[in-house]
């Protein structure tokens, strides 16, 4: 997993006046929180931040907190929730939430398949379920994807998250075996169109068919 160094600055105030004079100032509000940590509110520089959201998968990133105050203290944390404007795009808020390196996490992994299903020769379409799926392991162990061969999927055939091989250290949650992958046949021909007069022909049959019935009640 990628790991990125970040400053953080402790930061007293809050609510929206002082949350815009932080961007005014090059930075934007953050928080720090976790099981045996009690919340610490925080001011992060925007630009060190773009630069860790640039380098992508932020979500799968541990960011070693350098927090300054008086005395610097480290806390390694992953990103919990990132708030942005919906126009601009600009950051309002993000919530770190601290890890301990040494126990396991839940986190989701994409999936990457790898080579050409031998169904998509035959005219079948591979159709990928899901993207990403959750595993647990150490926050050093967290791979950045996981590859499934799809090489040797047949039209109908499927793969399943027991089929993906995990590296060490990375596992399951218990009694999960959902389709991850699967090739289906080719959609079947569309039926004729039916014309306005030979609609408005049926109805009138229906109709017709329908009078005796009427007639004997």
């Amino acid at each position: 997993m990628k790991q990125h160094e970040l400053n953080a600055t402790i930061r007293t105030t809050k609510g929206n006046g002082p949350a815009r004079s932080l961007r005014r100032e090059g930075m934007f509000p953050a928080v720090l929180y976790g099981p045996s940590t009690q919340p610490i509110m925080l001011a992060v520089n925007v630009r060190e931040f773009e630069r860790a959201v640039q380098k992508g998968n932020i979500r799968r990133t541990i960011f070693a907190l350098s927090i300054k105050n008086g005395a610097t203290l480290s806390k390694p944390a992953v990103i919990k929730e990132l708030q942005t404007h919906p126009v601009s795009g600009c950051f309002l808020h993000v919530d770190f939430y601290e890890i301990d390196m040494n126990r396991k996490l839940r986190v989701r992994v994409p999936i990457v398949p790898k080579g050409k299903a031998k169904g998509e020769e035959f005219g079948g379409m591979m159709q990928i379920i899901e993207r990403e799926i959750e595993v647990f392991c150490l926050p050093r162990e967290i791979p950045e994807a996981l590859e499934l061969d799809v090489a040797e999927l047949g039209i109908g055939d499927a793969l399943h998250v027991k089929d993906i091989v995990l590296p060490a250290g990375v596992e399951l949650p218990p009694g999960v075996n959902y389709t991850v992958v699967t090739v289906v046949s080719p959609k079947a021909e569309a039926a004729p169109a039916v014309g306005a007069a030979e609609a408005a022909e049926a109805a009138e049959g229906e109709e017709k068919a329908a009078e005796p019935e009427k007639a004997a009640e």
